[in-house]
């Protein structure tokens, strides 16, 4: 196997296995944020969703980078927002799952995905990508059904849903890239990558 030439600060394996189907070596390494304490400072000081994305895809790439040494490490991170400003969160249970799809059923919202790269503890590249999901008026049975069925794949999705599987049933109109949807803006890295040679022209 080649050397990977780019590491992903994250264990999200979505993002893996989306840089990996586009043919990028990359590995894998948690970047050791405390995620929770840095989004809610943030929070406290009125920072944007978009804003928010890209400060923590900033930090997970500062980190890692920091403490590896030479070489591309990549940082992503996605928020949802509402139009009115509101922002949710990973659901903590599935009181919490049924609770926001509750709140969305029949509104649009706007993912925001961001991704940094940096060198040497330095930000080099990024990008944020956006997309907006309306999502068609959901009954309560069916919120109850799919928590139910997806419980498992969705607890550690922005959302409730993962678009490439059942989630998908939630929409009834999307505008942006799914890549971008599932937490990574990949056709603008992929494009950085060809920049930097890490993959060909």
């Amino acid at each position: 196997m080649r050397e990977a030439r780019l590491i992903l600060a994250s264990k999200s394996k979505a993002r893996l296995a989306m840089l990996t189907a586009a043919g990028v070596v990359v590995e894998a390494i948690a970047p050791n944020v405390d995620e929770e304490s840095l989004k809610d400072g943030l929070k406290s000081e009125g920072v944007t969703a978009r804003n928010l994305a890209d400060a923590l895809a900033e930090a997970k790439a500062v980190r890692l980078s920091a403490r590896t040494g030479p070489g591309m490490i990549l940082g992503a991170d996605q928020m949802l927002a509402l139009e009115d400003g509101t922002m949710l969160d990973k659901p903590s249970d599935p009181a919490e799952a049924m609770a926001q799809l509750k709140l969305l059923s029949g509104r649009k919202h706007k993912l925001f995905s961001a991704a940094v790269i940096a060198e040497q503890g330095i930000p080099v590249w990024r990008h944020i990508d956006i997309a907006t999901l309306s999502v068609r008026v959901l009954s309560d049975s069916f919120i109850e059904q799919y928590v139910e069925a997806e419980w498992d794949n969705i607890r550690h999705c922005v959302g409730c849903y993962e678009i490439e599987g059942r989630g998908v049933q939630l929409f009834s109109a999307i505008t942006g890239s799914q890549f971008t949807i599932m937490g990574l803006p990949l056709l603008h890295l992929l494009d950085y990558l060809r920049i930097r040679g890490i993959l060909p022209s």
